[in-house]
């Protein structure tokens, strides 16, 4: 549906700038292309150090030293998870990158978490808690290190492109705990309407 919304305001678009006689829609048209390759193009070098320092870091076991710590916190958030069980540990791993900033290398395990917490639901047909509360927390996760705004800032040409760490921290600190207790008040909320 949301597909076929964004196709009706582009052809509105286009015809609105052709009655209107402006070639901006034209001229938008032949150089976004290029700025969109321009723009990923600048960006493969610092993804590749980011994920290359990830790598490092996960062959020298930093990584899982941070997400066995941060498993503490995860089996508050996920009760009705097993201990033990190896969603704990895609879902730690999934938080850390997020923390880091890196989206795209913490989309394998939360790919990975989430077939974790299906195979643990007994029924597959609906949603359990925990996939909820994985998603909900992926949405919303704690960002440390923003690295692609800052690289976006950079490529920009901002003058100071880390000053945005602060306020990240701080808003998507307040985003996650706001977002993990709507889904504890919403979980509450249904389990009390079908019990």
């Amino acid at each position: 549906m949301i597909n076929y919304l964004w196709g009706i305001f582009i052809i509105i678009g286009v015809i609105f700038g052709l009655l209107k006689g402006n070639n901006n829609v034209a001229n938008s048209l032949l150089t976004s292309g290029s700025k969109g390759i321009e723009m990923i193009l600048s960006l493969v070098p610092l993804m590749c150090l980011w994920l290359g320092t990830m790598k490092i870091a996960s062959a020298s076991g930093l990584l899982e030293i941070i997400s066995k710590k941060l498993s503490k916190v995860v089996r508050i958030i996920f009760p009705e998870i097993p201990e033990g069980d190896p969603s704990i540990g895609y879902i730690s791993s999934n938080i850390v990158m997020n923390m880091l900033g890196l989206g795209n290398a913490a989309t394998p395990f939360g790919l990975k978490a989430m077939s974790e917490l299906k195979r643990l639901n007994n029924n597959s047909d609906v949603s359990s808690r925990s996939m909820i509360t994985f998603l909900v927390l992926n949405t919303a996760s704690v960002t440390i290190i923003p690295t692609t705004v800052i690289s976006l800032r950079i490529l920009n040409g901002s003058t100071s492109p880390t000053e945005i760490v602060l306020v990240t921290i701080i808003t998507t600190f307040l985003s996650t705990f706001l977002a993990l207790l709507l889904d504890r008040l919403f979980y509450f909320i249904w389990r009390k309407k079908y019990d």
